[in-house]
């Protein structure tokens, strides 16, 4: 690999071609890319579990499996089976969210034509309500690359010091153990990032159902599910999933809506003051405008998902960019 790169440096014509002809087929694969960067994110958050089970004395392929499996009975136990609950509210949420917005247009003597927009609200909210059980199929493609990322991140979990290694010797003998800590690094702030994500998300969400139920706003549930999926998008998700419930509160009263305001702005200084310093206090810090930035460019680029990889995606980015610069 050494000889190919310095033979890249002497000839810039084929250097160029080798970038463009590169380029284009990491475009034409970004499916496949995706799926196996979303199967890595899964097998660093589970990593520390097989490791703990390593120090159990019980194999690596048994702490692997063992692992996995409790995966999948809490996805088959607990998650399944009340999405259809759900589903129920967030189609419900859908059906009567163009109606509140004009309502509540009509509180704040604003004018509001919603009839325009109601096909585009009801179509966003709908697919998503309909979906829910397969939202995760949604966003990366069907259920088949659902599949695909759960089969990969457990080979990825069993083989796990293999594939490392043979990424490893990849590079020159002098570059392997910086490349090796390397992996250890992205791996670490990966695994450290999903856990804190979910336990940010699972916080938002039921502190803001209990929140919402106690001020009597409608839909509180299916509420309190967009701000706890809306969280793992720092920054900008807490404004957005604030939004639709100001709206059913100004459906009420303006004052509703003030009170339902200032409540998710007390959850969100608590979480950024007091949760985040703590649960994710071993991710990787990262400037609110350049995580704003990445996730405009995420989104661009790839829609919701974008979004959604852009954080962990500069994440090993900034890991690679300060392991050169020592």
């Amino acid at each position: 690999m050494k000889g190919f790169i310095s033979y890249l440096s002497r000839n810039q014509f084929i250097a160029a071609l080798f970038l463009i002809v590169l380029g284009w087929f990491l475009i034409r694969i970004k499916e496949i890319l995706i799926v196996l960067f979303i199967s890595y994110i899964l097998m660093t958050s589970l990593q520390p579990a097989v490791i703990f089970l390593k120090k159990k004395n019980i194999s690596h392929a048994l702490s692997a499996t063992i692992t996995y499996l409790l995966l999948l009975a809490f996805i088959l136990l607990l998650v399944l089976p009340i999405l259809p609950f759900f589903v129920s509210q967030i189609q419900s949420l859908a059906v009567n969210f163009p109606k509140l917005l004009h309502n509540a247009s009509k509180t704040i003597g604003i004018g509001i034509d919603y009839s325009v927009i109601n096909d585009s609200i009801s179509s966003f909210l709908g697919v998503l309500g309909k979906n829910i059980i397969f939202i995760t199929g949604k966003v990366f493609g069907g259920f088949l690359s659902v599949l695909t990322v759960l089969v990969v991140s457990f080979y990825l979990l069993l083989y796990h010091d293999r594939f490392e290694k043979l990424i490893v010797n990849l590079f020159p003998k002098e570059e392997r153990e910086k490349t090796q800590e390397v992996f250890e690094r992205i791996e670490l702030k990966l695994g450290h990032w999903v856990r804190g994500q979910l336990v940010l998300s699972l916080f938002i969400g039921v502190i803001t159902w209990v929140f919402l139920t106690l001020v009597g706003i409608k839909f509180a549930l299916p509420l309190a599910f967009l701000a706890g999926l809306l969280e793992i998008i720092p920054t900008i998700g807490p404004i957005i999933s604030s939004i639709p419930a100001i709206i059913v509160a100004l459906t009420v009263s303006p004052a509703l809506a003030i009170a339902v305001a200032a409540g998710y702005i007390v959850i969100q200084a608590i979480e950024n003051n007091i949760l985040v310093p703590k649960v994710m206090q071993a991710a990787v810090g990262l400037n609110p405008v350049v995580i704003i930035a990445a996730i405009l460019i995420g989104g661009n680029l790839l829609g919701i998902l974008g979004a959604l990889l852009s954080i962990p995606f500069l994440t090993v980015l900034t890991i690679i960019f300060r392991a050169l610069q020592e």
